[in-house]
C-alpha cells in the first residue's frame, strides 16, 4: 500500500487533521513525518475491508490489521516487519484514537497490546562509556559547548528538540533548575541542575558562549560556530564525533543520552515516579521500559 491510494474523503480529512494535531502538540519532526504515513496505511487497510467510518472500527479490524503487518514484507530492508516496528504502528493507532477524542470527534477504543518488551538495548550507554564520551571533549570553545550539550541531554535527560530549544533565560543557576518550555505536547517542566552539570553550563555561559555569539543577538543557549541556534542535526553530528573519538562502537543519537541517564538513575535507586517527572513522561508506563532494559541488559 502507498499513501496515494486512500480515496475515502473522511479518512483523508482525518489523516490531515491528525498530522496538524502532531504539529500543534510539538511532536518530534520525525514523528510528524512518519506517523501520518503509518496512519494512512491503516486507513487504507480499513478501506480495503469496507470499513469506511470511524464508528465501524471494531477490535477484529485491529487484530486483523496486526496480523497483516506481521505478514507484510518490509519494503525497505526485505523480510518481515520487526515486533518493535509493528508496535509503532499500534502506537500510531492509539494516538489517532486520542486525537479523535481530544478534538471532540467520534473515536474508537484500542485495547490491544503486543506481547514482549519494547527495548532497544544497543542504544544504552554504560556509565563507563559516558565517562569516555566526556573524556573525548576538548578544552576549547567548542569543547565547552559540547560539555554544555552533554549536560542538557545526559545530565538533564532532555529530548532532542527540548535541548536545542533551551534559551539562556531558561538556565536558572540561582535555583539549580533548567526550565523546559517546549516539551512534548508543549508541557513545561523544571529539571534539577547540580554538580558537574551546573559547572559545565556555568563555564559555557561565562567563557565559551560569548566567543560564539560574538556580539550578535541570540536567545538560544546552544550556539553553532556561526553564533546561531544549534540545530538538532548539528548536535547529532557533534555527538557522532565524540562517539568516534571515544571509541564507542554503538549506534547512538541524542535520545540515547536520555535513555542512558534514565537507566542509570533507576539503577542507582531512584524511584520510577521521580524518573517519570524528571523525563516529563505523561504516564508511568513510558518510564517502566527502563526496568526491562536493566533486567535484559544486566546493567
Amino acid at each position: 500500500m502507498t499513501n496515494d491510494t486512500m480515496t475515502n474523503p473522511l479518512y483523508i480529512r482525518l489523516n490531515a487533521g491528525f498530522s496538524q494535531w502532531l504539529r500543534i502538540l510539538n511532536f518530534e519532526p520525525t514523528s510528524q513525518r512518519d506517523m501520518p504515513k503509518m496512519l494512512a496505511e491503516f486507513l487504507e487497510y480499513l478501506e480495503g475491508q469496507n470499513c469506511n467510518h470511524v464508528h465501524e472500527i471494531q477490535e477484529t479490524h485491529l487484530k486483523n490489521y496486526l496480523t497483516y503487518l506481521y505478514e507484510r514484507p518490509n519494503h525497505k530492508w526485505g523480510g518481515g516487519l520487526s515486533r518493535n516496528y509493528i508496535r509503532k504502528y499500534l502506537q500510531v493507532i492509539k494516538k489517532f484514537s486520542r486525537y479523535l477524542t481530544e478534538s471532540g470527534q467520534e473515536s474508537f477504543t484500542v485495547k490491544l497490546h503486543i506481547k514482549g518488551k519494547a527495548t532497544n538495548i544497543k542504544s544504552i550507554l554504560t556509565r563507563e562509556e559516558i565517562t569516555r564520551l566526556y573524556d573525548a571533549v576538548k578544552d576549547d570553545v567548542l569543547g565547552m559547548r559540547d560539555r554544555a550539550m552533554l549536560a542538557l541531554y545526559y545530565g538533564c535527560g532532555l529530548r532532542k528538540n527540548e535541548g536545542v530549544n533551551v534559551n539562556v533565560s531558561d538556565i536558572l543557576l540561582e535555583k539549580d533548575l533548567v526550565y523546559v518550555r517546549k516539551g512534548k505536547g508543549y508541557k513545561e517542566r523544571y529539571v534539577p541542575l547540580a554538580g558537574s552539570n551546573k559547572t559545565d553550563l556555568e563555564n559555557y555561559l561565562h567563557y565559551a558562549r560569548p566567543h560564539l555569539i560574538n556580539g550578535k543577538k541570540e536567545d538560544a543557549l546552544l550556539l553553532s560556530i556561526q553564533g546561531k541556534r544549534l540545530s538538532g542535526d548539528r548536535a547529532y553530528v557533534r555527538l557522532q564525533k565524540l562517539r568516534t573519538d571515544a571509541c564507542i562502537n554503538k549506534v547512538i543519537g541524542l535520545h540515547t543520552l536520555r535513555h542512558s541517564i534514565a537507566t542509570h538513575l533507576l539503577r542507582s535507586g531512584m524511584k520510577l515516579e521521580q524518573i517519570q517527572r524528571f523525563l516529563g513522561h505523561s504516564s508511568l508506563e513510558s518510564t517502566q521500559i527502563y526496568t526491562h532494559i536493566i533486567h535484559e541488559a544486566g546493567l
